[in-house]
């Protein structure tokens, strides 16, 4: 007897987040239905909820394991320079994040469509990250390397500084990836007055 659309043993979970992480995406979250998620993978609407309960669920899902991946990725570096902890800090945000703009996309433009419960989770990691770069202004200060007068906002200025090169940076451009981080390592030193005691 033939298998039914939606029954084929190779539909799994992942294909479903990669869908919807392309839908929402190029589309929105809230013009993305769970229908049209079903046709992008070649299954049957009906065959989503073994894997998923809701819109919403699935939304959180992929936020949430894109902050899992940011923090299980991110160096925690407890090195004595904190203007080259800084530097690091830069290069590995930027070259993480352009790997992913769909998912950074999403984990920014659709934090208003969480539940309240869902937000709550997701603001939760975004500042056990915001916490790692606001320790490394906070050891520069410390040490006399950085000058900043307030590292909460210097801090989210500078991750959302940093994000915004996945939106518009291109391999074709006249600039590699790694000269844009050397560029934007300039721009956040410069904005912090970070004074280099030791080699990277």
């Amino acid at each position: 007897m033939p298998r039914t659309t939606g029954s084929h043993s190779d539909i799994t979970g992942p294909r479903i987040q990669a869908a919807a992480t392309k839908l929402f995406a190029r589309e929105g979250y809230a013009a993305v239905s769970m229908r049209r998620i079903a046709s992008e993978v070649g299954v049957q609407a009906g065959a989503l909820y073994n894997y998923t309960p809701d819109k919403q669920s699935l939304l959180f899902g992929l936020m949430h394991d894109h902050m899992l991946a940011l923090l299980a990725a991110v160096p925690r570096d407890t090195g004595p320079d904190p203007v080259a902890r800084l530097e690091r800090f830069v290069a590995f945000h930027i070259r993480f994040h352009h790997d992913r703009p769909d998912a950074v996309f999403i984990a920014y433009m659709e934090l208003r469509n969480l539940s309240e419960q869902n937000f709550a989770v997701i603001e939760g990691l975004r500042r056990q990250y915001e916490d790692l770069l606001e320790d490394i202004l906070r050891d520069g200060i410390a040490q006399g390397h950085v000058e900043t007068a307030d590292t909460k906002i210097t801090t989210l200025a500078v991750i959302a500084m940093l994000t915004g090169v996945s939106t518009w940076f291109r391999e074709s451009g006249r600039l590699s990836l790694e000269d844009i981080t050397a560029r934007y390592w300039e721009l956040v030193s410069g904005a912090v007055g970070a004074r280099v005691s030791a080699p990277v």
